[in-house]
């Protein structure tokens, strides 16, 4: 197969299928509970210089409460995989635990604006960046996932984000043409927000799975955080909406609202407020620094972070917004102190959230040896 040009920017990540294929070969299949805590799930499995990735699209299902320990635990030099990474960037890289990134969709929080911190970090070079198209960053987990060094791709040829990519252009060996060899990705540790797990690590998505499929398949480390912890019998009752089988996931974390303040669809819309007062407080540095200290470092868990943003009351009225019902209010008359104020009552004692989605009380981590609650 004929090389004709390869990309000016770094590859972060070894595509070497068989190194892959020797690694998940010694990874255990054993169906066994994975419970555990958000705090022992980072101490665990992600380690500074690990190269991360997070599930979701955009500001929707994202893995918040895991991001948060990662910045709460003070890990750096990680690697990035900024596929369609918003709020999940705005986290990691504007605390400064992120040294490399693939950048396909970074910075920018979609119709919001632009993550300040993210901007300074990029601009600054304090964050080696090698670029991609969406599509691309997608199919490399797909490659990997596929168990094929690469997938062939006409996407982006004769840009620019070819020229500081990393893939590599290439002649056809059928047809002539030419074509970019867009190479797999194996992440260290993959992150994923689901609907539904068992305590084994069966997930379920409700709604759009952009290339999380994929992701699980690809990543050599995937931590799930859920919604809620489900028995085992309700996944085989319809197996066909599990689209991450056990055998793929290392931890399972129980955290209800653990989106926040992203979007979780069919559960809880996104907090407006609460993404705009984290644009607003990031045009000074030393302010957002502040911000991070009182939202995250500083706090004990997820659950803390949530009763700091209005608790129980305001993640009520968010779930109303979702299936637009309009006149719900909190208990009291609605979050106390909207986005970013002090903290109410009504959270759940020892919880990582303060009650599932739906009213029913969840605990972080629950679920006895046989099956959840």
């Amino acid at each position: 197969m004929e090389v004709n040009r390869v990309g000016q920017g770094r590859l972060f990540m070894d595509p070497d299928v068989d190194r892959a294929r020797d690694f998940f070969r010694h990874k255990s299949r054993r169906m066994a509970n994975k419970v555990t805590t958000v705090r022992e799930a980072i101490t665990r499995f992600v380690h500074d210089g690990d190269y991360i990735a997070v599930g979701g699209f955009g500001g929707s299902r994202i893995p918040t409460a895991l991001l948060h320990e990662i910045v709460r635990q003070g890990r750096k030099n990680l690697g990035l995989s900024g596929h369609t990474a918003t709020h999940d960037c705005q986290i990691l890289v504007g605390a400064g635990c992120v040294n490399r990134c693939d950048v396909a969709y970074v910075v920018g929080l979609e119709a919001r604006g632009l993550s300040r911190a993210s901007r300074r970090a990029f601009e600054s070079g304090s964050v080696e960046v090698t670029e991609w198209t969406n599509a691309q960053l997608a199919w490399r987990y797909k490659a990997a996932a596929m168990g094929v060094p690469f997938l062939p791709s006409r996407s982006a040829l004769g840009t620019d984000t070819a020229r500081h990519g990393a893939a590599v252009e290439i002649t056809c060996p059928f047809t002539g043409v030419k074509l970019l060899a867009v190479p797999a990705l194996y992440p260290d540790v993959a992150l994923i927000h689901v609907h539904r797990a068992d305590v084994y690590g069966n997930c379920q998505i409700d709604g759009i799975l952009v290339a999380d499929v994929d992701l699980a398949r690809a990543a050599r480390t995937l931590i799930v955080s859920c919604e809620r912890l489900v028995p085992n019998e309700e996944i085989r009752r319809d197996p066909g909406r599990t689209v991450i089988p056990y055998f793929c996931v290392d931890a399972v974390v129980e955290v209800p609202y653990g989106s926040y303040p992203g979007n979780m669809p069919y559960e809880y819309f996104s907090d407006e407020d609460h993404l705009r007062l984290w644009l607003e407080v990031e045009e000074d540095p030393e302010e957002f620094e502040r911000f991070l200290d009182r939202y995250i470092r500083n706090t004990r868990d997820f659950n803390q972070y949530l009763e700091l943003c209005g608790g129980i009351g305001r993640l009520q009225e968010l779930r109303a917004l979702e299936f637009l019902i309009h006149g719900v209010r909190g208990p009291g008359g609605g979050a106390q102190g909207g986005a970013g104020a002090g903290a109410p009552a009504g959270g759940a004692e020892g919880g990582e959230g303060p009650g599932a989605p739906g009213g029913a009380a969840a605990a972080e981590g629950a679920g006895a040896k046989g099956g959840a609650r």
